[in-house]
């Protein structure tokens, strides 16, 4: 997601103005996993130990901020979604995509809801969330031709594994990301292709009803 155009780019910061951007990203990156996105800008500042004005000098909207707070973590999924659809072995593809999605979210605990938040003056966010489901949708009908895949599994199963997955490890603790593998490498044996029973219809769930 690109920076708001006031933002200076850090290779241009002095020493000092560069020390506070990164203490101003680290403190909301901790705040958001602990208290979800809406922590006031005010405490975010306090975390970081600088002035409120200072934040707002770097940060002049709470999008902003959490834009750039994530934004390693949002190139991250898109690599792992284009990684996933290039493997030449669908099923392969379509398994490490959900392992490393469900990690992520087992241990980037303020990604999944800054992913989901729609920000007005940032479209990005809703653009990146329709593209992941467009490559979901692919990995899957990828995966299914391939034989692989049982043939019932249905796209918004995704939000179903997600959903799961933050039940997990919510409560894990410092336990959820050997929650969230062990719990994700149960569903994908469940998900291959083979003698099974047949499924309920699927629940109608988009990404948005994703928790944080």
């Amino acid at each position: 997601m690109p920076a708001q155009p006031s933002q200076k780019p850090p290779e241009t910061l002095r020493a000092d103005a560069r020390e506070n951007r990164e203490r101003i990203l680290t403190a909301a990156r901790e705040a958001y996993a602990l208290h979800g996105i809406d922590v006031p800008m005010a405490a975010i500042a306090r975390r970081a130990k600088v002035g409120v004005a200072t934040l707002y000098r770097r940060f002049p909207t709470r999008a902003a901020l959490v834009s750039e707070a994530f934004a390693e973590q949002l190139a991250h999924c898109v690599a792992v979604l284009d990684e996933g659809l290039a493997d030449p072995d669908p099923w392969r593809g379509f398994c490490s995509v959900v392992e490393n999605v469900c990690m992520m979210q087992a241990t980037e605990r303020g990604f999944t809801e800054a992913f989901l938040s729609q920000f007005p003056e940032h479209a990005e966010y809703a653009e990146e969330r329709a593209r992941a489901e467009e490559s979901l949708a692919l990995l899957i009908r990828r995966a299914k031709d391939s034989g692989r895949l049982r043939p019932d599994f249905d796209v918004h199963d995704i939000t179903l594994v997600m959903l799961a997955n933050c039940g997990a490890t919510a409560g894990a603790g410092d336990d959820a990301p050997a929650a969230s593998r062990r719990l994700v490498a149960y569903l994908l044996q469940s998900f291959r292709a083979g003698a099974t029973a047949p499924l309920p219809p699927p629940a109608p769930l988009g990404l948005d009803r994703i928790p944080a």
